[in-house]
């Protein structure tokens, strides 16, 4: 299967950095094996910045599978801040991706950050969010409406970073030509309600619908930074 990609990221409208982190850096394609990455990193001014490029490298740079890929960036950003102090309490999110020449997509994943397949016209959320507000609709006290405004929906229950091991959620489709992916931070769906986001990613080349998505998200008020990656899975 041949797949064709496009990266974006933006600072924002309030952020003065950007603690994101996404790979690779710039659009491509590929007939697989191919990785992306999307993470947004925490700890305060630059150490958002330091903790999810550490991982994003860490995880890019092992021809590893997809979860030990994502434990390599843990062990970075702990390595780290075993060699400076300083830097404890710095962590990141992560979701990421690998296509295999066949069509297969391995997903790996902790944090907020999120994966999408748009098929046929719909878009579904393949990530579960790892925050409080997302336990709570998994034990059926509020609404998944409820989620999307609830003052806990920020606080993470699983990040890269901050302990020696992280549990890590794996899921892997097989992916149909004409299928689409978005992996983004959560500056997108923040301020981009799926439906919205469903809309924008109708259409277009793989360019075009990743700055749409980043415009959207400014346009909404760009509260937090904004990284996607749109990819394209071809014959």
């Amino acid at each position: 299967m041949r797949y064709l990609w496009a990266t974006a990221t933006h600072k924002g409208m309030v952020r003065q950095n950007n603690e994101d982190s996404l790979y690779p850096d710039t659009s491509g394609e590929s007939h697989g094996p191919a990785t992306l990455v999307v993470a947004d990193g925490m700890g305060g001014h630059v150490a958002g910045e330091v903790a999810s490029r550490l991982a994003v490298n860490a995880a890019a740079s092992n021809e590893l599978l997809a979860s030990d890929r994502v434990a390599a960036g843990n062990r970075a950003i702990r390595e780290e801040v075993a060699r400076e102090p300083g830097l404890e309490g710095m962590g990141t999110t992560m979701t990421l991706v690998s296509l295999g020449e066949d069509g297969s997509a391995a997903f790996a994943h902790v944090g907020d950050t999120r994966a999408y397949l748009y098929r046929t016209g719909e878009l579904r959320q393949l990530t579960e969010d790892h925050t409080v507000a997302a336990e709570y609709v998994a034990l059926g006290e509020i609404s998944a409406d409820e989620a999307a405004s609830h003052p806990q929906r920020h606080i993470l229950t699983r990040t890269l970073g901050l302990s020696r091991f992280v549990n890590i959620d794996e899921i892997q489709i097989a992916l149909e030509p004409e299928d689409r992916i978005l992996l983004c931070s959560d500056g997108l769906n923040e301020m981009v309600s799926d439906d919205a986001i469903a809309a924008a990613m109708d259409g277009g080349t793989v360019d075009d619908v990743a700055w749409k998505l980043i415009e959207m998200a400014n346009k909404a008020g760009g509260v937090d930074n904004i990284t996607v990656i749109v990819v394209d899975a071809l014959d």
